[in-house]
């Protein structure tokens, strides 16, 4: 800071140092205000941002486009096609494409259908599910996502006995329905029915079983997002 201090009275000096000073700490002040207000502005956008990332969506099933279904051997020439008509599940998202995702599911198993009745009635029955000791099957896990696929993961219970399974998930996308977004799922894997103690089974003369071990499990999968 330079002054030409000719013809200047010792006052008017000392007024000119006090507006120089007061300038200066202004200066440095609305440079503060300046700095503090953009750091500030940074520390809302990362919360916003991490907020954004963290969002949860709780989504439901829609039942009347949802179906749980399975599909067995029948005296290994054939197959047969069965499905629990009573369901329950909900799905706790973080993405838009449901990597994470954690997932909760129930059906009661007298819900059971294989269009027979005499069929259905032994499926209830202790040779297989026994709807009425174990009236519930259930899976616990999450949707995961391996490159561009997506799986399904975690715990399936039936009659007590819960196993780790990994099946495969076609992710339909998203479209935005009457009361908010709607996602769509094709869900499909194998199980080993013996291993849950649904043993049953009779062999056949000419070779194999009446009913195969493995059951193939078909999910078609539709979900509606919950009002937050």
């Amino acid at each position: 800071m330079h002054f030409i201090c000719s013809g200047l009275s010792r006052t008017d000096l000392q007024w000119i140092l006090k507006t120089e000073n007061n300038n200066l700490h202004f200066a440095f002040d609305h440079h503060k205000i300046n700095f503090e207000m953009k750091n500030f502005t940074s520390l809302v956008l990362a919360i916003a941002t991490v907020y954004t990332l963290n969002a949860q969506t709780t989504w439901s099933l829609d039942k009347s486009h949802t179906s749980v279904g399975f599909v067995t051997t029948h005296m290994t020439i054939s197959e047969v096609e069965g499905e629990f008509q009573e369901f329950d599940g909900t799905v706790v998202s973080n993405g838009e494409d449901f990597a994470g995702s954690t997932v909760e599911f129930t059906a009661q198993v007298g819900s059971i259908t294989t269009n027979n009745d005499r069929r259905d009635g032994h499926l209830k029955s202790d040779d297989f599910f026994n709807a009425e000791m174990y009236p519930e099957l259930k899976f616990s896990g999450n949707i995961i996502k391996e490159g561009d696929d997506h799986f399904l993961v975690g715990d399936l219970t039936i009659r007590d006995v819960t196993k780790p399974i990994k099946f495969d998930v076609k992710y339909g996308g998203q479209v935005p329905g009457r009361n908010g977004q709607k996602a769509g799922f094709k869900v499909t894997g194998t199980i080993d029915r013996f291993e849950y103690g649904l043993k049953w089974n009779a062999a056949m003369e000419a070779g194999g079983l009446m009913v195969g071990k493995d059951v193939e499990i078909v999910c078609r999968i539709e979900l509606n997002e919950q009002a937050s």
